[in-house]
């Protein structure tokens, strides 16, 4: 992951990785069957294992504003704590098909029902666009803190808040969801 946000994806090889982890070429052809596949294999391994992350983190929430905005808090969060994550997420997060999918899997559909239960005041045709806004203001919020502008609380809580006032929700109740108790990041 490191490699692959320093040099770029496309520009990683074999005589790369095995400098990168101290081994002989021939360790990486012994345990990477594909090579020419090792980055998309990383990006979707870790979008699954963070989707897994925050849903089950969030499992106990039932208001799909709190659900929403923890989660966007916790990328943000993990961003700060883990900076080689979240440098990997930010660099490539428009680019790759696993990546763009890690900040959107399942806010569609959750998003729809909350439109039809009037909990969010946006028209369901505007659900795609609202996605893209969620997804490209998380990856600000975790490059804000990377590159020391603000703190993974204040980024997270910002956002979260900013993306929930354009949901429909009226902006103090958007600040004090933002700003509920976070739960933690289950799993490892």
């Amino acid at each position: 992951m490191r490699l692959f946000a320093r040099v770029g994806a496309c520009r990683v090889n074999v005589s790369d990785l095995a400098e990168e982890a101290g081994v002989a070429r021939g360790t990486i052809y012994n345990a990477v069957p594909n090579p020419d596949s090792l980055f998309e294999d990383v990006a979707g391994d870790l979008a699954g294992e963070m989707q897994e992350r925050v849903r089950t983190s969030i499992d106990g929430l039932q208001d799909p504003a709190a659900r929403l905005a923890c989660g966007i808090r916790l990328f943000i969060r993990r961003a700060h704590e883990e900076p080689q994550w979240g440098r990997f997420i930010v660099h490539f997060g428009f680019s790759n098909k696993s990546l763009r999918g890690l900040l959107t899997a399942s806010l569609t559909d959750e998003m729809g029902e909350a439109i039809t239960r009037g909990r969010y005041r946006i028209a369901p045709d505007q659900v795609t666009s609202m996605v893209a806004v969620i997804g490209g203001a998380t990856l600000s919020g975790m490059m804000l803190v990377q590159e020391g502008y603000k703190s993974w609380r204040d980024a997270g809580s910002e956002v979260a808040e900013f993306i929930l006032i354009a949901m429909g929700i009226e902006r103090a109740e958007a600040a004090q969801i933002a700003r509920c108790e976070l739960p933690p990041l289950k799993g490892t």
